[in-house]
Order: C-alpha cells, then structure tokens, then sequence
C-alpha cells in the first residue's frame, strides 16, 4: 500500500498497524482488495479521490515532533521571562 492510502485509512479512523488484518480479498473474492476499499471509502466520505496533500507516516510524526519542541521552546522562553521580572521585583 502506498502512504495515499495510509493516509486516507488514517484520515478515516482506520489504524495503519491493523490495516493488515482487512486485506483478505485472496481468501474471500466479493471483497475489494484493500487499497480500492479505501479509496471507495474516502471518496464516498470525503467526495474526494485522494488527499489535498500526501504525507508519509514519518513525515507526519516529524512534524508533530518538531510542532512538540516549539511549544516547549516557547513555554520555556515564557517561563525565564517570568523568573526574570520576579527577580527584579525582589
């Protein structure tokens, strides 16, 4: 499966580690193969072949780390400004 696909079962509540467990079209013919079940899935909720912009999972774990580091560079910044004007207070 491709990260568009991933990425749409995620954006679907699907769990990317389970997705193994769905794909069993070889065992039972009727069903969809996994990527096309997806795809009908996203478009039927979304009215929208794929997503507006394709992330892999590592990518997008990057971003939520790096989006972590600000706010804690920004709330540590915040609380030396406080311990600064306390400081002078005293």
């Amino acid at each position: 499966m491709s990260h568009e696909h991933v990425q749409m079962a995620r954006e679907l509540g699907m769990n990317p580690k389970t997705l193994g467990k769905l794909d069993n079209h070889d065992q039972e013919p009727w069903k969809l193969p996994l990527p096309e079940f997806i795809a009908k899935l996203y478009s039927k909720r979304f009215g929208k072949g794929r997503p507006d912009a394709v992330r892999s999972i590592e990518e997008t774990a990057a971003a939520t780390q790096a989006k972590k580091q600000a706010k804690k560079t920004t709330a540590n910044g915040a609380r030396q400004i406080v311990d600064q004007r306390d400081d002078q207070t005293q």
